[in-house]
């Protein structure tokens, strides 16, 4: 484990979970969210307070927000409201929109989906160019009900409300290529920059996708990740779980 992991064990007791380590974050509120990719790492507290990891230690943002993502579209956040906001130059700068979820892991582009659980999708011209008021957001509306949606180099994951759980390759740049149904259920799914899918179902337990690659983008099956607590949200990036107990524990898992 690096310097910048260490400063994270609560004690010397690991939590095996097959291959992987989990040691609980210190030094960080109850969180009710979190986001990992390339690199950085955000989240928002029960409270609706942003934060970002820079190096060992967790940074307030400034502002409110109930959802936060990193990628390569940039940072992106919604509030309480729906309001959908980027962070550009050390503040939220307002964007044009209505959405409860939104995730920056797809190529450039962002997707999220409203509190009628319509998706949608913003191009990466107008994602990586948006500097405030004014910069068009031509929003596209794609077909279905998901409450929540995560993408990836090779393609996006979505669930519905019934925890039903789609895919949709948005290549190229938002282009609708219909949903397709895949086999379990899933409460929320996030994908991480390598490609790989993770997910939580309603009991709080942990899956990983297998197979998922430039060929075969929709993967093969599903593998369970033995957890000693039920967990409410996970991401993950560069070789790390972060993972959200159900009662707003953070750890940081490594394997």
């Amino acid at each position: 484990m690096n310097a910048a992991a260490s400063v994270f064990v609560v004690s010397a007791v690991l939590v095996a979970i097959h291959a992987w380590d989990c040691q609980k974050v210190r030094k960080v509120k109850k969180l009710q969210q979190i986001d990992a990719g390339q690199g950085q790492v955000v989240a928002t507290d029960t409270s609706s307070i942003p934060y970002s990891l820079r190096g060992s230690k967790w940074s307030r943002l400034p502002g409110s927000l109930k959802h936060i993502t990193v990628g390569p579209a940039g940072t992106w956040g919604v509030n309480k409201e729906d309001a959908i906001y980027k962070y550009v130059a050390g503040d939220w700068v307002l964007a044009e929109g209505r959405l409860k979820q939104v995730d920056a892991g797809g190529d450039q582009f962002i997707v999220g989906a409203n509190r009628q659980d319509k998706p949608f999708c913003l191009r990466s011209s107008a994602t990586v160019g948006y500097k405030g008021p004014g910069s068009p957001l031509p929003w596209t509306e794609l077909p279905g009900s998901v409450k929540y949606y995560s993408c990836g180099p090779f393609g996006c994951w979505a669930v519905n409300k019934a925890d039903s759980i789609f895919f949709m390759n948005l290549k190229p740049d938002c282009k609708n290529n219909g949903w397709n149904g895949l086999d379990g259920k899933l409460s929320m799914i996030e994908v991480a920059t390598d490609g790989g899918v993770y997910g939580v179902n309603s009991a709080g337990a942990l899956y990983t996708r297998d197979g998922v690659n430039s060929d075969k983008p929709w993967g093969t099956g599903w593998t369970h990740i033995p957890m000693k607590m039920p967990l409410k949200h996970v991401t993950y990036d560069l070789g790390r779980l972060w993972a959200i107990s159900k009662t707003g524990d953070t750890y940081m898992c490594t394997h």
